[in-house]
């Protein structure tokens, strides 16, 4: 058992679950119900999904690295790049929060906070 990566794992579940909950009732409801053209609405709820399968494929491979599973094959690679891509995530949050004219908006667009543990975690669980 890799203690780090399952608790990066476990982080995106989490997130996973959030992202289709919360964010299908906070963001992509709204979005597809709001008055704007298909094209680019179609386009926005295609992106959601497309985090979706991100999301729930990352969660998979973090969890089933966590707990040992053998996933054919040396699998620090793969869990670094899960790593950076959920770092990347979380600056691109926090620059368009901070920059945003939203109130609070660090604390509004939170989700950043939950793909630093992430990847924070996995990082950590492929070193030493």
């Amino acid at each position: 058992m890799k203690l780090m990566i399952l608790i990066a794992g476990f982080a995106a579940g989490f997130t996973t679950i959030g992202h289709f909950f919360i964010g299908t009732k906070q963001f992509l409801s709204p979005m597809l119900e709001s008055e704007f053209d298909q094209v680019p609405k179609k386009v926005m709820h295609c992106v959601f999904h497309y985090v979706s399968v991100f999301l729930i494929a990352s969660t998979a491979v973090l969890l089933l690295d966590g707990f040992g599973v053998d996933l054919g094959g040396d699998t620090i690679l793969l869990v670094r790049f899960i790593s950076v891509n959920y770092a990347a995530f979380a600056i691109w949050q926090i620059l368009i929060a901070a920059t945003s004219s939203i109130p609070n908006g660090l604390f509004k667009l939170f989700q950043w906070i939950f793909f630093v543990i992430i990847s924070v975690c996995a990082m950590l669980g492929t070193m030493g």
